[in-house]
């Protein structure tokens, strides 16, 4: 009985070390919420897609439209407006996201004056069920116009200032994920 108290004990206080490991980066809690996100299409380049947002009453972000090919169009996304994420080295982004099955693509946005530049990775959805994926900043692709940059380096964290979430799959349809949070979790920890 000791032993299973002892185990039940230090799961739970692996728990909180995991919560506490990890510091909120983006929460869509309060009013002001809404203005701190954008949406950018694929109609900067004459694409017809349509994707939008909302924060939802649960106090979630909500990205939702439809995807298109037309017009060589194919993406749709949000984006924040410039915000400091104070990441640091080793740093790995956690995404607690409920999707329609699709893979969306986590976009971390420089102070680069480099046009259409990101640094992305794959964020897998799971239909109708709520799922934390974990990004370590080192998996981090740079990307202009939704193709490998060659010869940049790795994400260098002081210089990001904003972050996104994009569809971009080549999938014509609609689409939906909701975002919970979005938190850090630091090397280490």
């Amino acid at each position: 009985m000791r032993m299973i108290l002892a185990a039940i004990l230090l799961f739970m206080a692996s728990q909180v070390a995991t919560e506490e490991a990890l510091r909120p980066v983006l929460d869509f809690a309060g009013p002001e919420a809404a203005q701190r996100w954008q949406t950018v299409n694929d109609g900067v380049m004459g694409g017809v897609s349509d994707g939008r947002f909302e924060i939802t009453d649960a106090g979630a972000l909500e990205f939702f439209g439809t995807l298109s090919l037309e017009n060589n169009g194919g993406f749709t996304s949000v984006r924040t407006k410039p915000t400091d994420l104070d990441l640091t080295a080793g740093d790995t982004i956690v995404v607690r996201v409920k999707g329609d099955g699709r893979e969306y693509v986590l976009n971390l946005y420089t102070k680069s004056r480099r046009r259409a530049f990101s640094y992305r990775a794959p964020l897998p959805t799971t239909r109708d069920e709520w799922t934390e994926v974990r990004v370590p900043l080192a998996d981090f692709i740079p990307t202009a116009f939704g193709r490998r940059v060659q010869g940049m380096g790795p994400v260098e964290p002081s210089q990001v200032n904003g972050l996104g979430f994009m569809l971009a799959d080549k999938k014509p349809g609609t689409f939906q994920m909701q975002v919970e949070w979005v938190k850090v979790e630091r090397a280490g920890k």
